[in-house]
């Protein structure tokens, strides 16, 4: 036998590089978390990677996975082999598309990481939801259940539906097994592909559509006939399980393991057994050993063939011992008897006379950790003389009592295992770092590896928990790391905010990224570490690995030397071996930029080794005292769901927590309590340098920094250390403010970046000695409202008004947030907010963190969200659902002014329907109106229908729309809803933030990607333009339309916001929105000059059309291209690494277009001078 082939990595990859081999047309669309599988295929088929045709894969990317099916159904019409990959709502998108592929008989695969979908929440993470809601497509669905099931079984959907002509499903459990990274033996494709029924393949292919030999599928059929064509497909799926078990036996061959329709694993005379799909199948089994070592009688069944279910086989599989089965399903269907697999099951013994008691439970929806002592209270359960017949494990049910306690730990896994977990924040390296860990010990030691990055719902600046394990034999744990050998926190900050210490194991190995040297230790401690160090014999070790990487010339970048401290102290692996790998790995990384960047990391890798710091834990620490935290002065909710969650104590929550949010709503403006702490460095401000222009706080991209206006008392009163100055630009008697909120400030340096000053009047400084000092922000919010004291449709002017988006989960420098901001300060006090899926989803609403918030009044932005392909439509509904609520409360009023006559009663009422479509004309008579109706004694009708207002009172106020969300959304999955919703005349206003990727999913091509970008699923750069929707807008004639950049014309972008909602009919602002996924190497905190830059090139032109300006609708608010704009592509890798790895390619591109900035900013001159009737 051949030596094995391992390699490391995840199941994604495992997924993808089986299916490229069988893939001649890949239709696409990015979703979470199966996008990397279309990534690969999309670089692979870039530098030419060949099938088992002998071809490149040929990748579409769609608007949308409806699009995306709609294209791997095409392919299949010619007789191309396609394949696609999604998740969740991308998969119940293709659904009446599967019933088609399926009714036609073609050998179409979906590979899916399956994952929850939309519901009282939208979540990433991953369960059934998705695959279970495709049973009666008709496709066959064939599950794995571990990275190493994929590599070989993968290839079983594509073999079994060449053969049957039957599309296939096969699903893997999104994350868990998706993104666990294993080690793993790759399977022989060239053994594989010889199993293809080429005569299948070719009678299936002699069938497809071609002129020269035409047939017509899809016909139009009637009751007479339907029924029975549809019956003559029995046969064939009849036959389909003998064929998958047959491919399944010539896997077993070529692997040398035993795959099955059903895996049954345990006592051969077992009377306990459960049921399920997917990866808890990994953790059943080492229950299962854990038992039966101790004589108990179990057993666990795993499904690979759910769809046909085959009944035969999965009544032999099973012990004919067996008197009592679990079935496990990570699905929910409300109102159902039973989840589906459970149900089957049921199905399954109904025809048999001797049938075991049947039980059936929930387990693990969106990615809820599953344990071995989940799995034995399962086990338990059944031993019981009555079980709960319906049940939940991993979860408190203390309101309808379903779950089973799991709260004594089980360890199941072998002695010899190394387990360590990290705390990271995101986007500072360490997730990365331990995928290079994994993969160091796993493609160069004989040793197994396994990690499981674990992350919370931010955006950006989340937690990340990164879970390593390694071990001699394979690692079969898939569950969270609770016992570890060696715990590492890469941020001082989380110590007193996260318990993470209690799961170091007696005697085990803590490492503390800190800049406290050890003297300072025992004042900074937390009371409970410090007890938990001394009691439990711990190895602490510190480092100030961000001192290090300070001193090398590595920025804020301390992942290498963490890495590297890891591997000493851990000691999982000769820490000479490990330096010598990541230093080969470093040089190959590191070559393009030159010796120097080369040498650096180099010196990362020596220094983290050198450098961690033995602390000898004092024996006093055991007696350490926590300081006590008086939380009753907090909401109800923040205090019972929201502190929790934000401390990484959710899964504690039990259910009765949520009674009362059961349709998921909650307040909003909660981030003020979160108070994370996480900048290294914070803007100081200088009031005697600064200008008051406030710019500064238009581009905060978390509203953190803020102007405020004291009267002489305020003043006197401010703290010791409040900076004032005399205010300019105005004879009010104020002195003038610049506070920043430290403790939410993500250090981006934006502020910084815009100040117009000479001499800078805000820079950076290191938040060590500052981070705390919150005495001034708290004093500045205390300060009185003084009202519009200057324009608020000005840049200084508006920043003076209260932001109702603040300290959200959005990167470091986001351009997105500002833009959104803004339209809070000047209108979110009457804005129906309906936010696309996507990217600005992910900074606004991640649970429990919801930045949205309101003024002193209580009111804000009204905030939700549908799906992503039809949030313009939901804006719609919801406009026109507020205009007859509205209307409703207007006819009473009119009915109720002929009850009344004359008086303060009949007066208000009129003054009210005089202002009834004005945004803030209504607001005073609204109120008058409300007061009227409460001073008035009415009774009979009168008195109805003045009751029936009060009750409505919150409809008296006219408010607007807005529907804000990136160019995913507009430009391709909801671009057809956009249309038809700017097509209706409805007065709604439309905020595209156009990032030119899917921000939210990686950084994936859309249609708003500009020409010669390199993006995933374009790799090799973008050959065609980007789409004009501004001018496509615009030939409606009746749209308001405006393309803005702030950082370019701040004073641009309020005039296009304050003259869209004054146009009485659909308005859409387009605002130019750098993205960490573009890689501005300037950084991020250059947003905004990129904005600019972007500008004074051409890249992006500044317009306004506005069709109430008869004569001069179409304002052209920036000048013609000038600079240099190939030194401006250049500035961003999208464009430069294009340039770096096809340099032919990148130079054809890059001519087209600067050729074609300046052909477009023609066109909009011509445009203009055809519209402008009065030039």
């Amino acid at each position: 036998m051949s030596e094995k082939n391992m390699r490391t990595m995840d199941g994604n990859e495992a997924c993808a590089t089986v299916a490229y081999q069988f893939t001649e047309v890949a239709g696409i669309y990015p979703i979470t978390p199966s996008s990397p599988m279309a990534e690969m295929t999309d670089e692979w088929a870039a530098v030419g990677r060949k099938n088992m045709f002998g071809q490149p894969v040929s990748l579409v990317e769609m608007q949308s996975e409806a699009g995306a099916i709609g294209a791997v159904h095409g392919a299949l019409e010619s007789g191309a082999l396609a394949t696609t990959f999604t998740s969740s709502q991308g998969l119940m998108l293709m659904i009446p598309c599967l019933h088609i592929i399926a009714g036609h008989r073609h050998p179409g695969v979906l590979h899916v990481a399956a994952r929850s979908v939309g519901t009282h929440a939208n979540s990433i993470f991953g369960d059934h939801q998705d695959v279970m809601d495709c049973r009666a497509t008709g496709v066959g669905m064939f599950s794995t259940g571990s990275v190493q099931e994929v590599m070989d079984l993968a290839a079983v959907a594509h073999l079994a539906a060449i053969k049957t002509d039957i599309p296939f499903i096969h699903f893997f459990d999104g994350f868990r097994t998706s993104h666990e990274i294993q080690k793993i033996e790759m399977i022989d494709l060239d053994a594989v592909t010889k199993l293809v029924d080429k005569d299948a393949l070719e009678a299936w292919r002699a069938i497809a559509m071609n002129p020269d030999h035409p047939v017509i599928r899809t016909t139009v059929q009637g009751p007479d006939v339907y029924f029975q064509n549809a019956e003559a497909n029995n046969p064939q799926y009849d036959a389909l399980p003998e064929v998958v078990e047959g491919y399944m036996q010539e896997i077993n061959k070529i692997t040398g393991r035993d795959y099955h329709l059903f895996n049954y694993y345990g006592a051969p005379d077992a009377e306990r057994v459960i049921v399920a799909i997917g990866s808890v199948s990994e953790a059943a089994r080492e229950v299962v050993d854990y038992l039966t070592a101790k004589r108990e009688k179990v057993g666990y069944l795993q499904i690979h063939l759910y769809r046909p279910f085959a009944t035969e086989y999965f009544l032999r599989a099973l012990p004919k011992t067996v008197k009592r089965i679990s079935v496990l399903d990570r699905s929910r269907e409300p109102g159902s008897i039973g989840e589906p697999v459970y149900l089957d099951v049921v199905a399954a013994f109904s025809r048999c006379q001797e049938r075991p008691e049947i039980y059936g439970g929930r387990y693990g929806l969106s990615s809820k950790d599953v344990d071995p002592a989940q799995i034995k209270a399962v086990f338990d359960n059944m031993k019981l003389e009555t079980p709960k017949p319906r049940f939940t494990i991993g979860i408190v049910d203390d309101v309808t009592h379903l779950s089973l306690d799991s709260s004594t730990p089980l360890k199941t896994e072998p002695a010899d295992t190394i387990s360590c977990k990290f705390w990271g924040l995101g986007g500072d390296g360490t997730v990365g770092a331990n995928k290079n860990s994994a993969k160091i010990v796993g493609d160069h030691t004989d040793m197994y590896t396994q990690a499981y990055f674990e992350y919370d719902t931010k955006k950006s600046f989340g937690i990340t928990k990164s879970h390593l394990r390694f071990s001699k034999s394979p690692i079969r744990a898939t569950y969270l790391v609770k016992s570890a050998d060696f715990i590492a926190c890469h941020n001082q900050s989380y110590l007193g905010k996260y318990d993470m210490i209690h799961e170091l194991k007696k005697g085990g190995t803590f490492l503390l990224n800190t800049e406290w040297s050890v003297e300072q230790l025992d004042e900074m401690l937390p009371a409970k570490v410090k007890r938990y160090l001394a009691e439990n014999e711990i190895h602490f070790y510190i480092v100030d690995a961000n001192k290090i990487a300070e001193e090398l010339g590595l920025g804020n970048k301390s992942s290498m030397i963490l890495q590297a401290a890891f591997f000493k102290l851990a000691k999982v692996i000769p820490v000479e071996d490990a330096v010598a790998y990541m230093k080969k790995a470093a040089e190959k990384s590191f070559a393009r930029k030159g010796e120097k960047v080369v040498a650096m990391n180099l010196a990362a890798v020596d220094a983290g080794i050198n450098s961690p710091v033995l602390v000898q834990v004092p024996a006093a620490w055991k007696d350490a005292v926590e300081e006590q935290h008086d939380l009753e002065k907090l909401p109800e909710e923040v205090r019972n769901i929201i502190m929790p969650i934000t401390a990484q104590r959710g899964d504690d929550l039990p259910v009765s927590t949520f009674v009362g949010h059961e349709g998921g709503t909650f307040k909003m403006g909660n981030t003020v309590f979160e108070k994370r702490g996480i900048a290294t460095q914070i803007p100081v401000w200088d009031a005697t340098k600064c200008l008051q222009c406030n710019q500064c706080s238009y581009v905060c991209p978390h509203a953190v920094i803020r102007p405020f206006l004291l009267d002489e008392e305020e003043a006197a009163k401010a703290p010791e250390g409040f900076q004032t100055a005399a205010l300019k630009g105005s004879k009010a008697p104020y002195r003038y403010s610049l506070q920043i909120s430290s403790m939410d400030c993500t250090g981006c340096g934006s502020c910084v970046a815009c100040c117009p000053a000479k001499e800078k009047a805000i820079n950076m400084t290191p938040a060590t000695a500052l981070l705390e000092k919150t005495e001034n922000w708290e004093y500045a919010l205390t300060l009185s409202d003084k009202g519009d004291q200057f324009d608020p449709k000005t840049v200084k002017g508006s920043q003076f008004r209260l932001p109702l988006l603040e300290f959200s989960g959005a990167c470091a420098g986001c351009g997105q947030t500002p833009y959104a901001k803004l339209i809070t300060q000047l209108y979110g006090d009457k804005a129906y907010w309906v936010n696309a899926i996507g990217c600005s989803m992910a900074w606004s609403a991640a649970m429990p963190s919801f930045p949205y918030t309101t003024n002193k009044e209580g009111k804000g932005p009204s905030y939700v969200c549908s799906l992503f392909e039809n949030q313009a439509e939901c804006g719609l509904g919801m406009a026109i659902g507020v205009h007859q609520r509205r209307n409703e409360v207007r006819l009473q009023a009119q009915e109720l002014l002929t009850l009344v006559g004359s008086g303060a009663l009949a007066d208000a009422l009129n003054e009210w329907l005089a202002h009834f479509d004005e945004l803030y004309g209504c607001d005073v008579p609204s109120k008058k109106m409300e007061q009227a109706l409460e001073a008035a004694n009415l009774k009979g009708r009168a008195g109805e229908l003045g009751a029936e207002m009060l009750l409505h009172k919150d409809q008296f106020t006219k408010k607007s729309i807005w529907m804000f969300g990136g160019d995913g959304w507009a430009y391709d999955i909801g671009f057809g809803g956009l249309d038809h919703v700017i097509a209706s005349g409805e007065d709604v206003n439309i905020f595209i933030v156009d990032t030119q990727v899917y921000s939210n999913t990686g950084g994936q091509a859309s249609k708003a990607t500009p020409l010669g970008a390199s993006a995933k699923f374009q790799t090799a750069g973008k050959r065609t333009r980007r789409k004009d929707l501004g001018r496509q807008m615009m030939t409606y004639g009746d749209v308001y339309v405006a393309q803005v950049a702030m950082g370019a014309n701040p004073n641009q972008l309020i005039k296009a916001v304050t003259e869209a909602v004054a146009y009485p009919g659909p308005s859409i602002i387009i605002a130019y929105t750098p993205c960490i996924s573009h890689g501005i190497r300037a950084g991020m905190s250059c947003v905004q000059e990129e904005m600019k830059k972007a500008v004074e090139v051409g890249f992006w032109p500044l317009y306004r059309y506005n069709p109430l300006n008869e004569g001069h609708p179409l304002t052209i608010d920036s000048k013609a291209p000038n600079g240099d704009y190939r030194a401006f592509l250049r500035g961003e890798s999208r464009f430069a690494s294009l340039e770096a790895r096809f340099p032919e390619i990148a130079h054809k591109l890059f001519e087209q277009a600067e050729k074609d900035v300046t052909t477009q900013y023609n066109e909009i001159l011509r445009l203009a001078k055809c519209l402008n009737t009065d030039e």
